[in-house]
């Protein structure tokens, strides 16, 4: 099958010719839908990283402690991540097209609850909706990135990631820009972009309608592909689980950076909140270029030696950074951003190929845990600063890359199996 053009990737009609999902499996990635889904998680993310850009904003208004400013995100995370598997269980047996779209209806509810909100517990509600919107829309933009990904399943989930990547990493940048300037109310000029994202939405579904439905019959037809390399059910919770002790630790270490990093700045170097948002943009760019680099990799080499070198390559500059001046935490966030992200999109495809029918389930499940997990350790990390200090939890946040040493018990899939 060829490439398909722009036109007919995202225009063509449910009424269209019947579709062949193995000639599709197989086939070079449309990559005219894949970066229509690279923009849309693009947008979905920078709403979503409006709760961390505007956290100091949120703090001076409401008069908050740390506990209080992290359990913002707590809850959009703690939502995210609950709901997450149970969206892609329920998409895996009952996929729809349309599913996408709903996804931004909540998080537009969401964003505009938090343009007007005038007490802290409404602040908590805009973050429930967010996190709701979240939980629809990332295993169901892994599905539609499946189907379009073709036979480079690395490369079309890293380009997906990486939208959303760009996305967490605009919104300091704007809310720098954006929102500073006006305070609060600056957040309304989001719902434009939630609008925005709700249109192209719709035009995917259309495009996904017959390739989801032709799925759907060829996945009644057979499960010769339930488990491929032929895993007893112990070995495959064993391998899963190595996997979500992966994304522990990248997901803590993560979330250490984009909750505290503005705080740690200005309290280290005094310098003014735009100064500290543009320099957490500089982090967040660096993980999505290493996200963006980390899937071709993968395809290439194997995603087992991606994962090896992008968490445990990390630990040298995680061990330097609470001891370095300005300049040197800006370069070294760079090096760590880039490095432990590209291993991202590879634990997601390592996942999905262990378990190819439930692209739902382990897009929920991962990113699930992710958001889950991340959330806990904001609240954790809030209360550890306010009985110690920002610098305090650096430094013990600084080895978490290795726990990366669990990498040694992943098979390599190509080798092992001949895959």
């Amino acid at each position: 099958m060829s490439v398909q053009t722009a036109d007919q990737a995202i225009a063509t009609p449910a009424a269209a010719a019947p579709f062949d999902a193995e000639a599709a499996r197989k086939s070079a990635p449309v990559q005219m839908v894949l970066w229509t889904m690279c923009f849309l998680h693009f947008a979905n993310d920078l709403l979503q990283s409006l709760m961390s850009a505007i956290l100091p904003i949120l703090k001076d208004n409401f008069h908050l402690d740390y506990a209080q400013t992290s359990l913002i995100v707590s809850v959009y995370m703690a939502f995210a991540s609950l709901i997450q598997p149970f969206v892609g269980m329920y998409t895996d047996k009952r996929p729809s097209p349309w599913a996408l779209s709903t996804s931004m209806i909540a998080t537009a509810a969401g964003v505009a609850m938090l343009t007007f909100a005038g007490t802290y517990q409404l602040v908590l509600l805009a973050a429930v909706f967010i996190g709701i919107g979240s939980a629809i829309f990332h295993p169901e933009g892994s599905r539609m990135t499946r189907l379009a990904g073709g036979n480079r399943p690395g490369v079309a989930q890293a380009t997906f990631q990486v939208g959303g990547n760009f996305g967490q990493a605009s919104g300091p940048l704007l809310a720098a820009f954006v929102i500073v300037p006006f305070g609060q109310s600056g957040i309304g000029w989001f719902v434009l972009v939630a609008l925005l994202a709700y249109v192209i939405m719709l035009m995917v579904g259309r495009w996904a309608a017959p390739r989801i439905h032709a799925q759907t019959r060829s996945a009644r037809a057979t499960s010769a592909e339930d488990n491929p390399y032929g895993l007893t059910r112990g070995r495959l919770i064993f391998l899963i689980t190595i996997l979500l002790i992966l994304m522990f630790s990248k997901s803590v270490y993560s979330v250490s950076l984009s909750t505290f990093y503005t705080f740690y700045l200005m309290e280290k170097f005094a310098i003014p909140l735009r100064d500290a948002q543009l320099y957490l943009f500089l982090f967040m760019g660096s993980v999505a270029a290493g996200v963006y680099f980390g899937g071709p990799i993968g395809d290439r080499i194997g995603r087992k030696y991606v994962i090896w070198i992008s968490i445990l390559g990390a630990l040298p500059f995680t061990l330097i950074l609470p001891y370095a001046n300005l300049m040197g935490s800006a370069v070294l966030t760079v090096i760590i951003g880039f490095i432990m992200s590209a291993s991202m999109s590879q634990i997601m495809v390592y996942a999905m190929e262990l378990a190819p029918r439930k692209v739902g389930v382990m897009s929920g499940l991962f990113f699930g845990f992710g958001f889950g997990i991340a959330g806990v350790a904001a609240t954790a990390l809030g209360y550890l600063v306010d009985r110690t200090s920002l610098e305090f939890v650096y430094k013990v946040c600084s080895f978490l890359p290795l726990i990366g040493l669990a990498t040694v018990f992943l098979p390599d899939l190509r080798k092992k199996y001949g895959n």
